[in-house]
């Protein structure tokens, strides 16, 4: 399959349901504008893709849990204001363009990254695209199918455990008190896998949750979102140090500066190589339940692993 192709057609469906969604201006507006800045900055909406491709793995049609899959894009897109601040790790560019807090002021990238958070939960518990509650927001009509609230409270427990202290906020605050400490591969492991895997977890997750899978498929994906959660911060760490600043969109080689614990600073560059390539391997070979219908997921994976951005 043309995963390239694939990739561009979900992304373009997740963004023309942000931009639908974000359409009517919040008061007051100067804290819209910064939301919706960092939000439509750019990014490969990698996490609400997993969640579309899973769940068409799972038999369903990716159009129908938008509203759940665009919301964890809102969740990655706080974490990364929040992560820039001056009081995390001051940084000046992301995806290519000033930080938040640089063309906002840190109050207001603050509360930006806080309403982002919180928004991502209205639009999760969406039960129908038709409801009120979207149409208040300037939500187009894109499916008929309401999601029933039991699998939706699922979701709302993955992902909000996925991106508090047990997941997203406790390996970022692992990361800052890892800083200038001692390697270590299981604390290193431990931020990884809660920093990052733990919300790319989530989102392969949310596929078989709402397409109502047996234990045996939710299992399988759930292993698969964490050895590619995993592998996609190894690649993090290891473009870090190979990339340019053109490339990453943010300052290269800052993991170093910040003396961070990371992949190739415990591993080594070749190691680490080693350990991503093995995680995607891993990851692949757990999809060995589905059909074809997860081929989505197969390619994702490699893709990961080749990415240079």
């Amino acid at each position: 399959m043309d995963i390239k192709a694939y990739l561009k057609d979900k992304r373009e469906l997740v963004d023309s349901y942000l931009r639908s969604y974000f359409s009517v201006p919040y008061k007051p507006t100067y804290l819209h504008d910064a939301m919706t800045y960092s939000l439509f900055a750019g990014g490969k909406r990698i996490r609400p893709i997993l969640a579309l491709a899973s769940y068409e793995a799972c038999g369903g049609e990716a159009e129908h849990i938008l509203p759940q899959a665009a919301a964890l894009e809102l969740i990655h897109t706080y974490s990364l204001i929040h992560d820039d601040l001056p009081s995390m790790d001051n940084d000046d560019l992301r995806r290519g363009k000033p930080t938040n807090h640089r063309v906002f002021g840190e109050a207001i990238a603050i509360l930006a990254g806080d309403a982002l958070l919180t928004e991502a939960f209205t639009m999760i518990t969406q039960m129908n695209l038709n409801t009120s509650t979207a149409s208040q927001h300037g939500v187009k009509r894109f499916s008929k199918r309401s999601i029933t609230p039991s699998p939706l409270l699922r979701v709302v427990h993955q992902v909000s455990d996925a991106a508090g202290a047990h997941g997203m906020v406790g390996g970022q605050a692992q990361d800052i008190l890892s800083e200038t400490t001692e390697p270590d591969r299981e604390t290193l492991k431990f931020i990884h896998l809660h920093k990052t895997a733990a919300l790319i977890k989530a989102s392969v997750t949310i596929g078989p949750i709402l397409a109502k899978s047996k234990t045996t498929v939710l299992k399988a994906l759930m292993a698969y979102g964490e050895n590619i959660g995993l592998a996609f911060q190894v690649i993090d760490d290891i473009l870090d140090v190979e990339g340019t600043t053109e490339e990453l969109g943010k300052t290269a080689g800052s993991d170093q500066k910040k003396k961070k614990l990371t992949y190739p600073g415990v591993c080594g560059m070749e190691k680490s190589r080693s350990i991503a390539e093995g995680l995607i391997a891993t990851a692949i070979d757990s999809l060995k339940v589905f059909s074809s219908d997860a081929d989505p997921l197969r390619e994702i994976a490699n893709y990961l692993l080749k990415r240079r951005t």
